[in-house]
């Protein structure tokens, strides 16, 4: 098994060779290890195939030695970022500088600049380790000259790595209300995902600044700052399809006759509740109607929430997916590892569940050749037959698009997004995915030949896109 250490060691030679032999000695192997001193002087990680056991005795002397944080105080643990204002004379710093020394508190950066004023601005990033002395050595500080408490990014290029991970953590524990478990695994996959693209010459400052945005921005916009635009028409005399687009996270379409709601995809799972009221608010009957639902594919942004339906259908390779997650096995994205630290962090960030696969059916036959599109299978809603065809995997294995040419109406998944029909929130948020997975199609070319085709093949149908308003082919 593989377990991911994340050490804290002092700045000297041969620090890492300890560890090494510690590791060595209970039979673990080293197969990853992350250390970039840009970013954070002490944090280092090591990621280790071991068995239980081993772990156990490896973990248990890694403490001993003090390689590994306590959580406890790391919850203690704050960044403070301060602007002192001081006469511009030799020494006015010096009794600040007393205060910290006094209260042990280590600057972690330092910067002021004559200005011409008779007063300098000191701006200051603290590092206080225990925040039951922050009020008090505050008020000492006040009283010798004005202090300002400054809002900051934990990703602030003037922040000293020294404090970098533990600022980073303690703000995503804040902003996910995570557990201290998740909060480990969360710097775990955002380790990996900084190492992934600073090796293509990628910020790592940036790499966790997109992170926090992104976990942000998910669960900012819960309760009552959830306001997906919401648009219908009317396909038939019995038909009518509704369009709700959240700021985040895929389309879901719901088609709605007189006996039943389908349902073509449904977002992330951290709006399970907010997209049950709307269903409620939309459709009278909500909680004894029978739903189903179709998915286009099974990235975690489409399929959050199919435990609300009574049952989904979908591509053969989709179930696969499914299957592989039930069984706690990577999933098809998370085979690819350059996307596997961003599905990680979605599903903690996004709060998902795998589907329970007896209410997962997959339509038709399995997809066997290397055809663009062939039918896999068709179902019929309301007395109109909806034709299943699974693509290449040119956005992931097992991507469907689902066509009803009776109603010329085509779901696309995210073989098409309309990038021109993003709301500004839209734009905003689908600009984090693109750098975080360096781009969010397995195979580019080939989901540029299968969108293309799709273009030609199905004139004057309405597109119903993964992403974006839906349009009209022409």
């Amino acid at each position: 098994m593989k377990k991911t250490y994340v050490t804290k060691m002092p700045d000297k030679a041969g620090a890492f060779l300890v560890a090494g032999k510690i590791i060595a000695r209970h039979g673990g192997n080293i197969i990853r290890v992350n250390y970039n001193k840009a970013v954070d002087l002490h944090t280092l990680f090591i990621e280790v195939s071991a068995d239980e056991d081993q772990h156990k005795n490896i973990e248990k002397e890694l403490l001993e030695c003090g390689y590994l944080p306590d959580a406890e105080e790391q919850n203690k643990s704050q960044i403070l970022m301060i602007v002192l204002t001081l006469p511009d004379v030799s020494g006015a710093v010096m009794p600040v500088l007393e205060i910290l020394n006094k209260h042990r508190v280590n600057i972690s950066y330092i910067s002021s600049q004559e200005n011409g004023s008779g007063f300098q601005y000191f701006k200051m990033g603290l590092f206080i380790e225990n925040t039951s002395d922050l009020s008090a050595l505050i008020e000492e500080i006040s009283r010798i000259c004005e202090i300002k408490i400054l809002d900051y990014e934990v990703t602030d290029r003037l922040l000293d790595g020294t404090v970098f991970y533990v600022s980073f953590a303690n703000e995503m524990r804040k902003i996910l209300s995570l557990s201290q478990t998740q909060t480990n695994e969360v710097i775990v996959h955002a380790n990996r995902m900084m190492q992934i693209l600073d090796e293509q010459k990628k910020s790592p400052l940036k790499t966790f600044d997109y992170i926090r945005r992104f976990a942000a921005f998910v669960r900012q916009r819960k309760g009552e700052n959830f306001n997906p635009n919401v648009s219908f028409v009317t396909l038939s005399d019995k038909i009518t399809l509704f369009t709700i687009e959240p700021p985040c996270g895929s389309n879901t379409y719901v088609l709605q006759s007189d006996e039943e709601l389908l349902f073509v995809d449904c977002g992330f799972a951290a709006y399970r509740q907010e997209m049950r009221s709307l269903f409620k608010e939309l459709f009278h009957g909500y909680s004894t109607i029978k739903k189903s639902a179709f998915i286009t594919h099974a990235d975690l942004d489409h399929v959050g929430i199919l435990s609300e339906f009574d049952v989904t259908y979908m591509s053969a390779s989709s179930y696969d997916n499914f299957k592989l997650e039930s069984e706690g096995k990577a999933d098809f994205r998370e085979q690819n590892p350059l996307h596997e630290p961003y599905c990680q962090l979605s599903r903690i960030i996004s709060g998902y569940q795998p589907p329970a696969l007896e209410k997962c059916i997959a339509v038709g036959r399995r997809k066997e050749d290397n055809q663009l599109f062939p039918l896999i299978g068709s179902h019929f809603f309301a007395g109109k037959r909806f034709d299943f065809y699974e693509g290449r995997g040119g956005h992931v294995k097992g991507d469907t698009v689902i066509v009803c040419d009776e109603l010329k109406l085509l779901f696309s998944g995210d073989i098409y997004v309309n990038i021109k029909g993003f709301s500004e929130e839209q734009k905003e948020f689908n600009a984090l995915a693109p750098f975080l997975m360096t781009g969010v199609d397995s195979n580019p070319e080939l989901a540029k030949e299968e969108r293309e085709y799709l273009i030609k093949k199905y004139p004057d149908y309405l597109i119903c896109p993964g992403h974006g308003a839906p349009k009209k082919n022409v």
